[in-house]
This record gives structure tokens, C-alpha cells and sequence, in this order.
């Protein structure tokens, strides 16, 4: 190792570093801090070895790409010393200072930054320490100061401006609340207008954006499905009356409002956001950073409202859309990816059980392979094994259905031949006339509660004894359990039928109108959708041959392109997770 003694060459680094928030807020660039050191380095004689910028990286973690390359420069020897602008340019937390310094010393190695205070004797790191822990408190301090500021800001009934506001609002000129932005608005009235009123899905709605080339408001030609979510559950859009909107604020702020008008409700404080670095190895075994966000919801006592102008959207619009999306599962993201046969569209050929959804990896390699396996497969000494033990790789299976399924959707003469055949069979499978039927049970609901108040009056008088009382209240409470049971099943079966001519509509209208390359570029979620819509039902056989059925009137068969699936002794090398 080179000396670092004073008697060798002066060795420096130069590290910079600023995170995202403070170069947007205060410019605080390392443009300007590699100039600053430079001047320092050369006054001072040293020759700069390199210099190691750490851009939009915080200061509160040691995991930075550029300060990890630091410490590999000062362990390969020869660094008299490593520069920055600000000891908390270093790190922010005294602690991984402290840390730095030590490990930097036993390779001779000094860390520095221009607005020391104090020199190598305890006296000076005293000084340096207790300034660093007077910096600490600092920043806590206007941290606090800046989060209560806008709490109170946002209890004043004012936005807190962001980079950008709700899709169909802007910034009125002291940007502290919204007004209308008609043109943007009436795409999320249309949202409302085609879920809520209409009663088409979301996949309808994103459909039509993407075919009609509505530009989406967070960029990119694809609208995003949790986009169309989120918007729906947004109450900014839903008109709350001056009554509701006063529960909700100070007083002071219900004073400025206008009793005749409605208001939507923007929340401050409803999320929380936590951001990351997470350590992994590349493919050439260097460490590498990766981003990793969280956001969790604050309980519902921490939230702020505050009043925005009406979008002008029905309130029974924004309700029924509500209502219509509740229920909706979202995609399952099995192993990180979506799988587009899973929820009871993929069965076995040989037993009629679903296939299961199975990951290997190889740790090696990094490597991750999807399947598709019977789950009845191997149960040994089980009556009710399967047979069928492949694993069916998963890219190719979903591939090869929706080859076959998308002929089907450019074919919409077939379509609706099938759709509206599916749906005679729905209607055929419901018991006489479902509106007579739903009259008559609520009749006799209406009437096990009138005999149910006279035989209480009766027991009163003292004309039935408590033992009779209790038979005949539990002879009503039978007619009652049974009134409920068939009108549960007859609005079950309506909803049914009415759910499948509205994905017969929606599969008409949107997917079956697409371009055939518009149709290709479907993602993974939207090829499930699709499915479901269809009432898909694919069995897949050892051979890898599938068979589809749903709105058909005669089934799809194929193979699969590759027509390789695997067995289990070719997965037994292989790490597994389910």
C-alpha cells in the first residue's frame, strides 16, 4: 500500500451527492459541489484520483451505488483522503459517519468534507460529533415543522399543490385549491357515466380509450385498469352536500362554503410513502441497487378533507359504480406474474381438476419458470390420483389458447352465435317467470311477519301457551329461511343473465371491433378478462393437446406450439416454490 503518511502523493476522492428532493427544491446541485471541491483539491495540492457522484440518492442509508464504489477504491489502497462539500454529504445519521471514519482509517484513509470544524485531536471529533448531532436535530426539527405546516394548511380547507392535481381539476392562481378542467373532465365523466349508469366493466371502458386514442392522463397509448379503479373510488369526483362536507371540516372552513351547493372531498394525510434502496447481485456478481417503494393507507382518523368544487358527476353514477366494482377480484400475481388460466379456467383432461400454478428457479442462474400442473398429480396411494404429473410450461399454454380464442373474437358473427346461445341456456335454466316468482316469495315474507305479530298478540292475551308460541314462531321462522333461500337464488340467476348480456355487449362492442394487432396487444389481465367473459372452461390433456369450450357451439381444439411439457424427474435438480 502506498504511504499516506505525508511523505507520498496526496490522494483524493471527490464524492458528491444529492437526493431527488433536495436538487428539486433547492438546486442543491453536484455540478456545484464538484466545482467547489475541485478548487479545495487544488489549493490543498491533491491529485484527484476520481470523482464519484451519487445522484437523487438519500443520505439516510450507506446503500448508494456511488459510495459503495468509494469504499472499494479505498480498500484497493493509495487514497490519502476522500473530499465531500458537507459532512452530510457523507450521511446524514452520525452513526454511518462515524462508521465511514473508522473503516476509511485502516486504510489510511481520511474523510473530510470542507465545513469541518475541528481537527484529528478527541477535542476537534468532539466538535465535529456534537455538530453532527446539532445537524440531526435540525433537520428533524424543520422535517416537523414542514409536515405540521401542511397539516395545518390542509385543516384551513387548502390543496397542498402536487406535480400535478386530480385528472379533470387544475390549480386555481394561489394553487392552494382545484377548479374544473371540462375538457379532461368529461373523460372521467364518461368513466362514471359508461360503469355507473350504463353498466359496462372497466375492461369496456379501458377498451374504448385505447381504441379511440383517448390520450391517458399519466402518459404512454394504454389506459391502466387500476387507473380506472382508483378514479372510481377517488371521492374528489363524488358530490358530497354542504351537510356531509361540514362533518368533515373546522368550522371555520364549513363557514366558507355555499349551503346550496355540493363539493367533492380531497384527502390529505391518507398515505403513507416509504422509499428504499434494496441490495441484489447482477448478472456479473457486482452489487446492484434496486428502488423499492411502499405505500400503506393511514388509518381513517388521520385524514384531512378538504372541500373541491363539484366535478359535476351524479352522485348514482359515482354509487353504482361503486357497487359494480366492489366485488371485482383483482388479477392474481402468483410468483410475480399474472396467470392468465388460473380461476377456474384451466382443468385437467385426465381428472377434471384445476391446474395449479407452479414457479421453479434456478438460484444458480437467477432464472424463473412458470407452469401449469394437474393438482391431483402423484397423491400415491390415493383412489383419486392423477395420472397426469407434466408441468406445462405457461407462457406457451396461455399462448396458444388465446391464438385460438382471438380467431374467435375476429370472428363476430360466430361470437354472438355463441354468446347469445349461452345466454338462451341461462334463461332456459330459470324456474318459470322470475318476476312472478320474486312477487310471490316477498307476499309471503309480508305474511310470515304478519303471523308472526298476531300469534305475539295472541300469547299476550294469554290464548296460546309459550310452548305453542315457540312451535309456531319456529314453523314461521322455517317459511321465512326458505322464502329468503329462493328469492337469494332467483336474483342470483337474474344478476347472472344480466351480467352475461353485459359482457356479451362489451365483447361485441370493444374486443371483437379491434384492429386484429390492437387485439394481439392485449396484456395478460385483459386476456383473463376475456375469458371470463366468455365462460371459458380449457382442458388440457397429457399429450398437450387443449380443448377449449364456453360460448362455442362446438369446441376449439390445438396442440401447444412447442408440444413439450416436462415431467417431474426433469424439475428434481431444481429449487421449487409454489
Amino acid at each position: 500500500m502506498p504511504s499516506t503518511n505525508g511523505h507520498g502523493p496526496k490522494r483524493a476522492i471527490l464524492y458528491t451527492r444529492v437526493s431527488t428532493d433536495e436538487q428539486a427544491k433547492s438546486g442543491y446541485s453536484l455540478a456545484q459541489q464538484l466545482e467547489a471541491l475541485r478548487d479545495y483539491a487544488a489549493r490543498e495540492g491533491f491529485q484527484v484520483l476520481e470523482e464519484v457522484q451519487d445522484p437523487g440518492q438519500s443520505g439516510a442509508s450507506l446503500e448508494r451505488p456511488g459510495m459503495d464504489h468509494v469504499r472499494d477504491l479505498v480498500a484497493a489502497g493509495g487514497v490519502s483522503v476522500v473530499l465531500a462539500q458537507d459532512r452530510d454529504r457523507f450521511a446524514r445519521e452520525p452513526a454511518y459517519h462515524y462508521l465511514l471514519k473508522r473503516e476509511f482509517e485502516e486504510y489510511g484513509t481520511k474523510i473530510r468534507a470542507l465545513n469541518d470544524r475541528g481537527d484529528d485531536s478527541p477535542e476537534g471529533e468532539l466538535t465535529d460529533g456534537i455538530l453532527d448531532q446539532l445537524g440531526k436535530f435540525e433537520r428533524a426539527k424543520t422535517a416537523e415543522r414542514s409536515r405540521r405546516g401542511k397539516l395545518q394548511k390542509a385543516r384551513q380547507g387548502k390543496v397542498l399543490a402536487g406535480p400535478r392535481p386530480n385528472f379533470g381539476f387544475g390549480y386555481n392562481d394561489r394553487r392552494d385549491n382545484y377548479v374544473v378542467n371540462e375538457e379532461q373532465m368529461e373523460v372521467i365523466r364518461r368513466i362514471f357515466r359508461e360503469v355507473g349508469a350504463e353498466g359496462k366493466t372497466m375492461y369496456a371502458v379501458k377498451a374504448a380509450f385505447d381504441r379511440e386514442r383517448v390520450a391517458p392522463p399519466l402518459g404512454g397509448r394504454y389506459w391502466s385498469l387500476k387507473y380506472i379503479r382508483d378514479c372510481i373510488n377517488e371521492d374528489v369526483y363524488r358530490p358530497h352536500s354542504y351537510e356531509e362536507v361540514s362533518a368533515l371540516v373546522l368550522p371555520e372552513v364549513a363557514a366558507s362554503l355555499d349551503p346550496s351547493k355540493t363539493y367533492g372531498v380531497w384527502w390529505f394525510n391518507r398515505r403513507r410513502h416509504e422509499t428504499r434502496n434494496v441490495a441484489e447481485s447482477g448478472p456479473d456478481g457486482e452489487r446492484r441497487y434496486r428502488r423499492q417503494s411502499r405505500v400503506s393507507e393511514k388509518p381513517r382518523s388521520e385524514w384531512i378533507a378538504v372541500p373541491v368544487p363539484d366535478a359535476g358527476i351524479p352522485r348514482e353514477w359515482v354509487d353504482h359504480a361503486r357497487e359494480a366494482i366492489k366485488d371485482k377480484a383483482k388479477p392474481s400475481a402468483n410468483a410475480h406474474r399474472v396467470w392468465e388460466l388460473s380461476g377456474g379456467i384451466l382443468f385437467c383432461g385426465e381428472c377434471g381438476c384445476r391446474m395449479v400454478v407452479h414457479t421453479t428457479t434456478d438460484r444458480k442462474r437467477g432464472y424463473a419458470h412458470h407452469y401449469y400442473r394437474c393438482a391431483k398429480r402423484n397423491r400415491h396411494g390415493s383412489q383419486h390420483a392423477c395420472t397426469h404429473g407434466e408441468h406445462h410450461r405457461a407462457q406457451e399454454l396461455e399462448e396458444s389458447v388465446w391464438e385460438l380464442v382471438s380467431g374467435l373474437l375476429k370472428d363476430p358473427a360466430r361470437l354472438r352465435a355463441g354468446l347469445e346461445k349461452l345466454i338462451e341456456q341461462e334463461r332456459a335454466g330459470m324456474r318459470g317467470d322470475p318476476e312472478r316468482e320474486t312477487k310471490a316469495w316477498l307476499e309471503k315474507l309480508s305474511k310470515v311477519e304478519e303471523e308472526r305479530r298476531n300469534y305475539i298478540r295472541l300469547a299476550g292475551k294469554g290464548y296460546m301457551t309459550d310452548d305453542d308460541l315457540g312451535e309456531a314462531l319456529a314453523e314461521l321462522e322455517d317459511t321465512r329461511a326458505t322464502a329468503e333461500k329462493e328469492l337469494k337464488i332467483i336474483r342470483g340467476r337474474q344478476a347472472a343473465l344480466e351480467e352475461l348480456e353485459r359482457d356479451r355487449d362489451t365483447l361485441l362492442e370493444s374486443y371483437a371491433a379491434m384492429m386484429p394487432e390492437a387485439l394481439d396487444a392485449l396484456v395478460p389481465e385483459e386476456r383473463q378478462q376475456v375469458y371470463m367473459m366468455l365462460r371459458l372452461k380449457v382442458e388440457l390433456s397429457r399429450d398437450e393437446s387443449i380443448e377449449v369450450r364456453g360460448v362455442l357451439s362446438d369446441s376449439l381444439r390445438g396442440p401447444l406450439e412447442d408440444g413439450e411439457g416436462l415431467c417431474e424427474s426433469e424439475l428434481a435438480s431444481a429449487s421449487t416454490t409454489s
